[in-house]
């Protein structure tokens, strides 16, 4: 009969095998239809909505918010309609209307969603606008958010598992790494896959509203023209 293998475990290997398994244990995957694939989620909407309400507030209060009535009233019938075809109580929606001349709209978890003025340099009719509201939806529906803050958090367990096994110079800049991560939170950009199911989606949720779907296209060659220019 052959020898039994004997494996040797060093304290330090038990020590990382056990943070290893500790974060293992907060892994929580679950199936979103809306995107036909699993998601890694630590976190919900829900649970992200008292910060990002923070920094709404803030956003308020330090940025200005346009008054003209014809833009306002737009977005918020168009974007009650965008959302009603998802499936969400317009109600429970806040759009607001920021004097800023980028091109731009953003959502944040809480159904809060921002529009430029300057976005109207790209957008020429409502159902150009129901693309830009389309996609802000589609990420909500997305829960993308949540997934982007989940994969954060266990970038950070995996960095501080890391720092736990490491020495010097090595150890201080997986600290330092980690500790830009936390402060970014919410703020870091969606990755390309996010938008690009942003996208996809909200040409779905425009259609359903009862919008063109061909206008999404005459909306990003609008925006290709301007960054041309």
């Amino acid at each position: 009969m052959p020898a039994r293998l004997k494996t040797i475990v060093s304290p330090k290997t038990l020590t990382i095998a056990a943070l290893i398994a500790a974060a293992g244990a907060l892994v929580a995957c679950e199936t979103n239809d809306t995107l036909g694939r699993s998601q890694f989620l630590l976190v919900d909407n829900a649970d992200l909505e008292p910060s990002a309400l923070q920094g709404w507030q803030e956003l308020m209060r330090t940025s200005k918010v346009s008054t003209d009535a014809a833009l306002n009233r737009r977005v918020k019938t168009v974007g009650a309609k965008i959302v009603a075809a998802a499936g969400y109580n317009p109600n429970q929606w806040e759009y607001v209307l920021f004097q800023d001349d980028q091109p731009n709209a953003f959502v944040i978890p809480g159904n809060k969603v921002g529009v430029n003025t300057g976005l109207f340099k790209v957008v020429k009719n409502d159902d150009q606008l129901a693309a830009v509201l389309g996609h802000e939806t589609a990420h909500v529906l997305g829960k993308h958010a949540a997934e982007r803050y989940s994969q954060q958090v266990g970038t950070q367990i995996a960095l501080q598992t890391a720092a736990g096994a490491t020495s010097g110079r090595t150890q201080q800049v997986i600290a330092n790494y980690g500790g830009m991560g936390a402060q970014l939170g919410l703020l870091l950009p969606y990755s390309r896959k996010h938008e690009l199911e942003a996208d996809r989606i909200g040409v779905d949720i425009m259609v359903k509203a009862g919008y063109k779907a061909s206008e999404s296209i005459a909306l990003w060659r609008n925006m290709q023209a301007l960054n041309q220019g």
